[in-house]
């Protein structure tokens, strides 16, 4: 009988110990991530945000440009055949309704959420379908189209390049940053873990 209550003293001893090590590693880890976030996010936030802006201005400049350029095209008028023409328009007009509303949609969805990888990457997917598009266009108007029709076009193929690519990098220093952040956080919580553990074994006189 005597057994028996030692062993339930021991076994609710334990269990204390285990609920205070959980608790210690709660508010470890909750100390921990608002102290991580007071101290470190806002800087980068305000880094992204300066960064993200900068970019997106560039963007939405390159896409007005397009836009321009394109209504001053005269496909009709290239010295090609009517198949071409057709097919060159149509990318065309899959061009401007992007511009017009996909690509305005996205770029407010990352404006409002700098940091949101599943945004950028959104955008960084319609910039590289979008710039397949016009480089098509921009290649034909090289081969059927104006000297000043072409240049205008390849411009405006440069800039939203360079725009695909800037978005990318971007995409790829975020990605870093958020994964050290991780790193730092789960460190952070492995020491919280090992302290309750050690101080659980103290108070049970191990």
């Amino acid at each position: 009988m005597a057994n028996s209550r030692n062993i339930l003293a021991r076994s609710l001893f334990w269990l204390i110990a285990v609920l205070t090590a959980l608790l210690a590693l709660a508010a470890a880890g909750a100390q921990e991530s608002a102290g991580a976030s007071a101290a470190a996010q806002p800087p980068v936030a305000y880094a992204s945000v300066s960064e993200l802006n900068g970019i997106l201005t560039q963007l939405q400049q390159t896409a007005q440009s397009i836009q321009s350029d394109l209504a001053k095209t005269r496909i009709e008028k290239w010295k090609t055949d009517g198949s071409t023409k057709r097919q060159t328009l149509a990318d065309v007009e899959s061009i401007q309704r992007n511009l017009e509303s996909a690509l305005p949609e996205m770029i407010a969805q990352l404006k409002s959420s700098p940091e949101d990888l599943g945004a950028s990457f959104k955008l960084y997917r319609n910039l590289v379908v979008l710039y397949d598009y016009f480089r098509s266009v921009a290649e034909a108007a090289g081969a059927f189209g104006s000297k000043d029709e072409y240049q205008s076009l390849s411009n405006d193929m440069n800039g939203l390049e360079s725009a695909r690519r800037t978005i990318g990098e971007r995409m790829q220093k975020t990605d870093r940053q958020q994964r050290r952040r991780v790193d730092a956080f789960a460190g952070a919580s492995e020491k919280a873990v090992s302290g309750a553990t050690s101080a659980s074994t103290k108070d049970c006189g191990g």
